[in-house]
């Protein structure tokens, strides 16, 4: 390119320059940049208020069977009672079942809660309570079950009935009689009816015929009775007396006999804190609850609320065999929970 070339696109350029309008920009100092990490995206959560104050009470729950209002006022005066004597805020809230009662314990919604056994063992399973009391009934924190059978049917009786003892403890050899043939039991929730005896089958490897449910423990007595639905059966100790019973059938005693006799592995109702209560929070209150027990009211507010007459301290362990032949039957936790 000449010279001309040059010195002519040089003031082509400066004159169109001149013809574009100008933009200002202004920054203002007071602004200063804000630098963005990938934790400055959302704020921080605001923390939860200690377990027991106004803001974050502790919850006592009634059973999933409270369905009265008299159980709900005895239920807010033993809370009251709680609040007095330890300082903590205790509210109360109903559940609409045992498995509901396992769902608010998992999200925080109960911390304070009277479980029946299956509830106890799923909650138990995923860490979500400790065991603090065992409720009695006739003084008694459990309790067994039995096999039972026609005399006619054949089988071998390691029971006796004179002082209502097993004769023979192996339940592995009582037990290895029932091999290929078909049980009556009582329903697929009931303890003592089917879960526990199918666990103890299943643990000496005793493989049955396809069972048949009836439906009640006086149902299987009377099923075996009547003979040709199945070989053998399991009830609580002992439906054989149930009082209808006895009057339809004069000689069922003689008739459908022990033929042995599940020791008292079967809890009742347990009395259970929630993890999330720190351990000293739990002994706290694990001290109060049986001196709430020996007051006039606290008696009376346990006794309306939870059916409680007495209770015994346990802890986690005082359920293992139950756990094991619940375990042993093979039966699905949450298909248990009403």
């Amino acid at each position: 390119m000449n010279r001309k070339s040059v010195l002519l696109l040089i003031f082509f350029s400066i004159s169109l320059s001149c013809t574009l309008p100008s933009v200002s920009v202004t920054t203002d100092p007071s602004q200063t940049p804000v630098a963005i990490t990938p934790t400055d995206t959302a704020p921080p959560p605001l923390p939860t208020a200690e377990l027991g104050l106004a803001e974050n009470p502790l919850i006592l729950a009634l059973p999933p069977s409270a369905n009265s209002q008299a159980q709900i006022d005895a239920a807010k005066l033993i809370a009251s009672q709680f609040t007095e004597r330890t300082g903590y805020i205790v509210v109360t809230v109903t559940s609409d079942s045992p498995a509901a009662l396992v769902d608010a314990l998992e999200k925080g919604n109960a911390h304070i809660v009277l479980l029946e056994p299956y509830a106890y063992e799923l909650a138990h399973q995923k860490g979500l309570v400790k065991a603090a009391f065992a409720m009695l009934k006739d003084g008694k924190s459990k309790y067994g079950a039995q096999f039972i059978a026609t005399r006619k049917a054949g089988f071998t009786s390691y029971f006796n009935p004179f002082n209502e003892t097993n004769t023979l403890n192996d339940s592995s050899i009582t037990l290895a009689q029932f091999q290929d043939k078909k049980p009556c039991w009582s329903d697929e929730a009931s303890s003592s009816g089917y879960v526990i005896p199918l666990g103890y089958l299943n643990s000496g490897q005793v493989i049955t015929k396809p069972a048949a449910f009836v439906e009640g423990h006086p149902s299987v007595v009377r099923a075996l009775y009547a003979s040709g639905i199945c070989d053998f059966g399991a009830t609580y100790i002992d439906a054989r007396k149930f009082p209808s019973l006895e009057d339809e059938f004069p000689d069922l005693i003689e008739q459908v006999i022990v033929i042995w006799r599940i020791p008292e592995v079967i809890p009742y109702e347990v009395l259970a804190f929630s993890t999330n209560m720190p351990q000293p929070m739990r002994d706290l209150f694990g001290g109060i609850i049986p001196a709430i027990l020996q007051t006039e009211d606290g008696k009376a507010a346990f006794k309306t609320a939870y059916n409680i007459e007495e209770l015994e301290s346990v802890n986690d362990a005082f359920y293992i065999e139950f756990r094991k032949y619940v375990e042993e039957s093979g039966v699905e936790l949450s298909s248990l929970l009403e």
